[in-house]
């Protein structure tokens, strides 16, 4: 009777000591689960306007081991800031501090001798004379500043542009005073690379961190070149809200020696208005016998500067009414860098009811925008109910049946 008894008090011990040693793994499992920070440096590596995002397994692209990191951390001098990625909060942003940012060194691919070279660049003296000249009424007015790097690839003729972080938004959400911000760079004066981060949720201090690879621009043409960074918070339910631009020419800024960290003040954007919005000539037929409308946007011409390039990528979209409802919607293709476009797109509507007195037709010419909302350069309504030259030229097709009437119309604000 001992014997069992023994075994039994036994088997006891070992199911408890089992079922507690199981339960300790998995708190162990769970903690460390929680404390793992997400990779939340990207790198993307574009030819023309197409973007290709790297291996994100890859160690060399996202971070290195722990021995480099501790190599990097005991090479670091003492009064930079060094990016510890295992820091940051769950929205990508670093802890707040009281130091006093004088550069913004980029620790991964620079050595510490490399990196002593190119301190003295990481602030230009513009910025430090426009810091320094700051009153207590500039500063209720500033919108942040943003940093970011600048590096060309000789070996591969790549150009370079790492996104780090912009500090000290304006918060565009009056309830959550926050902001979702995001950033959209465009190299001018083509406007044929466009690229923009992703989007990080409610803060003022986002770190982006992101490296944008631009192949195929030869290193003679940089100094013809101008980086354009628009920064965005965006919206749900509305129109992203423009928080202000960045503009830097890249004239005589030398890229020969190294990777150069800079940063800048963010301004109010530069919203040139012209004194027009351009004329659109279109043509239109009505078909009473098969109850079809005939519409050819034809050209556009004087349509204003759209930003910072002087140049827009017009493009116009077509909405057919009945009764205020839109019933149809067509839109013709984009026109590269010109203010002067020649469309010659025809588009057939059919024509719900008999004659035109609940029709009426909308034109808005937009200017096409890789990466964020087509913004509206103007707008054009024709039907009875439309004045000035809109309604004059309605009149025309209803009185005349089966004849193509092409006019110039002058656009409004959208």
């Amino acid at each position: 009777d001992e014997i069992p008894t023994v075994v039994g008090i036994f088997s006891a011990f070992g199911l408890v000591f089992s079922v507690s040693l199981f339960a300790w793994i998995c708190c162990q499992r769970k903690s460390s689960k929680s404390n793992k920070t997400p990779p939340y440096k990207f790198v993307h590596v574009l030819k023309g306007v197409d973007i290709y995002p790297e291996n994100l397994n890859s160690k060399k692209k996202f971070g290195a081991d722990d021995k480099s990191e501790a190599k990097n951390k005991s090479a670091m001098p003492k009064n930079s800031l060094h990016l510890d990625l295992e820091k940051r909060d769950l929205n990508g942003n670093f802890p707040k501090t009281t130091t006093k940012m004088q550069g913004f060194p980029d620790l991964e691919n620079s050595s510490p001798k490399h990196f002593a070279e190119r301190k003295k660049d990481s602030v230009s003296p513009d910025s430090l004379k426009s810091i320094a000249s700051l009153s207590s009424e500039d500063k209720q007015d500033k919108l942040g500043t943003l940093f970011f790097s600048l590096e060309y690839n000789f070996e591969k003729k790549a150009f370079v542009v790492n996104i780090k972080e912009a500090r000290g938004l304006p918060a565009m959400d009056e309830q959550s005073m926050t902001s979702d911000p995001y950033i959209k760079m465009t190299i001018l004066p083509e406007k044929k690379h466009k690229v923009k981060t992703r989007v990080l949720r409610k803060t003022l201090d986002p770190a982006f961190d992101e490296t944008f690879t631009f192949y195929g621009i030869p290193y003679s043409q940089i100094q013809d070149l101008t980086l354009h960074f628009m920064v965005l918070s965006f919206d749900r339910f509305s129109r992203d809200d423009v928080i202000g631009e960045v503009l830097i020419p890249l004239a005589g800024i030398e890229l020969s020696e190294g990777r150069l960290l800079m940063d800048r003040e963010i301004i109010k954007r530069n919203v040139r208005k012209s004194s027009g919005r351009g004329e659109l000539l279109v043509s239109l037929c009505y078909q009473s016998t098969t109850n079809t409308l005939t519409v050819v946007v034809l050209k556009a011409r004087h349509l204003p500067k759209s930003d910072v390039s002087g140049l827009s990528d017009p493009y116009v979209k077509v909405n057919l009414y009945h009764a205020k409802k839109r019933i149809s919607k067509k839109k013709t293709h984009v026109k590269k860098c010109t203010p002067n476009a020649v469309f010659n797109e025809l588009f057939v509507f059919d024509i719900p009811c008999e004659g035109l007195d609940d029709i009426s037709i909308e034109f808005l010419v937009l200017d096409s925008d890789r990466g964020s909302r087509n913004e509206v350069i103007g707008r054009l309504t024709l039907g009875s109910s439309a004045e000035g030259t809109g309604g004059e030229h309605w009149k025309e097709i209803c009185e005349y049946p089966r004849r193509q009437i092409a006019k110039w119309h002058m656009l409004c604000d959208g």
